[in-house]
């Protein structure tokens, strides 16, 4: 009997399964990528490097990690999902295991930003966007809240374990343990994971029609993701959505993932205490961005918008003065900030499916993530070089949460005035 008959025996459609095992390779892909927050300390300390250095190989992280995004949805339709997967985990794999060998600058730039770069932007946003957009029709909204959440639950699962590891072995012993993680995981990718519902016999989970799936042709890579881009460019509601999503890169990943827990010690606190603050983002978040994929089935994707990012933007602002208040003050910030931390991602996957159509989703996602980790590289490397010739996050703190203000009112306007544009990628209505 296979799986999906035996799944089917008990009411279980097979795209659950394939949800669950995308969850935990964006899982450990996201915890992977969020360990150089505990890592920085150490460096600096062992190789004397600048946190403006060690900041730059993470902000060529971040580039990487969003424009490989839109590629990689091509590279999708072409080789398939899991080989896919299969090969960016152990592309990852290899790059964080060679970092315990490195003894000069150049190395961490080349195996964390170059190497771990590229191949966790394939296991990234738009790997979920492409699985949810392929195996549900209903419940779309909520799988994909899950499924982004599942950046901030790598979060919860690593980082306290990570800076204990690191506090009581080191940071080469950590790393170690990061690289068997991402191999461990790549067998039940590649035994179980299916790239479309006609593998297994199967329509989309809450697809009820008997018309026959359709797959696309495959086309070259490198020229249909470029072609997108540059009918993209053409685009208003390309602009709004590419510039919000920087700002959201810029307020997150690159500033808070990047820099809280220096802040955190540079205040006093220990990195443990720091990383169970990221912990507690990471909690929260997963309700917060569950919930905002459950209302961007139901509710205004744009005013969602505009309240995350105004709330983000306000406890941007409080942040530095938060350190005053001792570690409550802190908690009170992850709370508040945790339940927004990503919770921009559901809204934004729909006005682009709204706005470019369902089959355009993943390479125009991907491209406009491409926006969010380029704002996120900016942040990292920027509030890095801040501290190193302020000496204090301050500024970076403000700036960021003044751009979420920003950001609050550029996305009303998305989907306000459609262009022949739009209708050249989708012939989509649009209805944000």
């Amino acid at each position: 009997m296979s799986l999906a008959s035996f799944l089917a025996r008990r009411s279980l459609h097979y795209g659950w399964l394939v949800a669950g095992l995308t969850f935990l390779a964006l899982l450990v892909a996201a915890g992977i990528r969020s360990a150089p927050g505990v890592l920085i300390v150490p460096l600096e300390q062992e190789f004397g490097w600048s946190r403006a250095t060690i900041s730059l190989a993470i902000s060529i992280n971040l580039v990487l990690y969003g424009l490989i995004g839109p590629f990689a949805a091509t590279v999708m339709e072409r080789i398939g999902i899991r080989r896919t997967m299969v090969f960016a985990l152990a592309f990852i794999a290899l790059g964080v295991g060679l970092t315990t060998f490195m003894s000069a600058s150049w190395q961490l730039i080349l195996l964390w930003g170059i190497i771990v770069g590229s191949g966790s932007g394939v296991i990234a946003l738009v790997l979920g966007a492409v699985v949810v957009n392929r195996w549900f029709v209903k419940q779309r909204g909520l799988v994909l809240g899950i499924l982004t959440a599942s950046t901030a639950t790598g979060q919860l699962v690593f980082l306290p374990m990570l800076a204990s590891v690191v506090e009581r072995f080191g940071w080469r012993t950590a790393t170690l343990a990061l690289a068997g993680i991402a191999l461990a995981v790549t067998p039940a990718i590649a035994l179980f994971m299916r790239d479309r519902p006609a593998e297994v016999g199967l329509r989309p989970f809450g697809d009820y029609s008997e018309t026959v799936e359709l797959i696309p042709p495959k086309a070259n890579s490198i020229t249909s993701t470029l072609n997108k881009l540059s009918q993209g460019f053409k685009s208003r509601d390309f602009w709004l959505l590419f510039s919000s999503f920087f700002i959201c890169g810029a307020s997150t990943n690159g500033l808070i993932g990047t820099h809280l827990i220096p802040a955190c010690i540079d205040h006093g606190i220990p990195e443990v205490k720091a990383a169970g603050l990221l912990a507690i983002m990471g909690i929260f978040d997963f309700f917060g961005t569950t919930i905002s994929g459950w209302l961007s089935d139901r509710w205004n994707n744009r005013y969602l918008l505009c309240w995350y990012y105004g709330l983000r933007g306000i406890s941007l602002i409080f942040l530095p003065f938060s350190f005053h208040f001792s570690f409550y003050g802190l908690s009170i910030f992850a709370v508040f900030y945790g339940l927004d931390w990503i919770a921009t991602v559901p809204p934004t996957v729909r006005l682009v499916a709204n706005v470019f159509g369902k089959e355009n989703v993943g390479v125009m996602f991907g491209w406009i993530v491409a926006g969010h980790q380029l704002g996120a590289a900016t942040a990292a490397f920027g509030a890095g070089a801040l501290r190193t010739w302020q000496g204090t996050y301050l500024q970076a703190f403000i700036f960021s949460g003044v751009l979420c203000l920003i950001a609050a009112v550029l996305v009303l306007r998305i989907g306000q005035s459609p262009t022949k544009n739009n209708s050249q990628l989708s012939s989509a209505t649009i209805n944000p």
